[in-house]
């Protein structure tokens, strides 16, 4: 074989831009075999070598490891097989790292101990089983026992988290956020009082068609006061009370009396929970939902205005 052709170690390093040291190292491990030897038995490469050396650190820095490298070289496997493997593999790596900024993140923000980010640690361990599991036990809390009302399944739908397979950063941390209030026994006892209170109205009503959400209906009636910066306590809200009080009272099929507005303070004051409008922000982050507006605002001005004439 003509040497003009060949190149030795040394040169074969500098083409490929690669140290002499790690030439040999792929070379001794049948990685890159030289082509020949000289008379005096020095490696000798040609320009098959060369592309081979450049494949090599294109794998490795994508991070495969060298017996994986070695077989597709040698052409005993094929590139599109291997990248699909390790794709999936990077794709599983990314999740987890999502997963574990989410926990390192809330552990600075919050400022905890190593108790509490231990639990969030765990949380973010759960398979997709176990999420399924966190998430049944905490609606079966608030939801079982409340009959065969068709709306109760449709809320629970609608508050039912699903982290997709390869969630952002934001999704992972809303989810860690969103499981703590799952397994909270505070926020579940307020979400059971809701739906017990939502279960007693239909009863007194006796119905199982679907209607609006009271504090939905709350929030849409107050916004125009909340705009036009009307206080609750003052003579200019008495249409819009009257208006609120007209409507829970359709609701439940009960004649709007001072009975059936302490009725509605009461449920109100149960619905103006925090934690409430935070499980909603939290669940549309994960489910890739709208923004959802908060109903505290309109809550809070519907209790002040109630609390008022009850007073009086």
């Amino acid at each position: 074989m003509d040497d003009d052709r060949l190149y030795s170690i040394g040169e074969l390093a500098r083409r490929t831009g690669l140290t002499v040291k790690t030439v040999r190292f792929y070379s001794d491990r049948g990685i890159v075999p030289p082509t020949d030897r000289s008379g005096a038995g020095y490696r000798r490469y040609d320009d098959g070598a060369v592309a081979r050396l450049d494949l090599v650190r294109t794998l490795r820095e994508l991070g495969l490891d060298l017996p994986t490298i070695h077989k597709v070289v040698d052409r005993k496997l094929s590139l599109a097989e291997v990248a699909a493997t390790h794709a999936e593999a990077l794709a599983v790596q990314v999740r987890v790292l999502r997963l574990r900024h989410a926990v390192l993140s809330a552990v600075a923000e919050r400022g905890l101990g190593p108790e509490d980010a231990e639990v969030l640690q765990q949380l973010v361990r759960l398979s997709e089983a176990e999420r399924r599991d966190l998430v049944g036990g905490f609606l079966d809390a608030v939801f079982d026992g409340l009959g065969a009302d068709p709306v109760f399944a449709g809320v629970r739908r609608s508050m039912t988290p699903g982290l997709p397979d390869d969630p952002d950063v934001e999704q992972a941390r809303a989810w860690v956020e969103l499981a703590e209030l799952a397994l909270d026994p505070g926020f579940r006892a307020g979400l059971r009082r809701i739906a017990q209170d939502l279960a007693a109205d239909r009863a007194l009503a006796g119905t199982t068609v679907p209607r609006r959400d009271v504090a939905a209906a709350v929030r849409d009636l107050v916004a125009p006061a909340l705009a036009a910066g009307i206080d609750p306590t003052s003579g200019r809200a008495d249409p819009i009370v009257t208006a609120l009080t007209a409507q829970y009272a359709q609701v439940c099929g009960r004649p709007d009396d001072a009975e059936l507005r302490d009725r509605l303070l009461r449920r109100l004051e149960t619905v103006n929970d925090p934690r409430r409008d935070r499980y909603v922000e939290l669940l549309a982050v994960v489910n890739g939902w709208p923004a959802p507006e908060a109903l505290a605002p309109a809550l809070d001005w519907s209790v002040a205005a109630l609390r008022a004439r009850a007073e009086r």
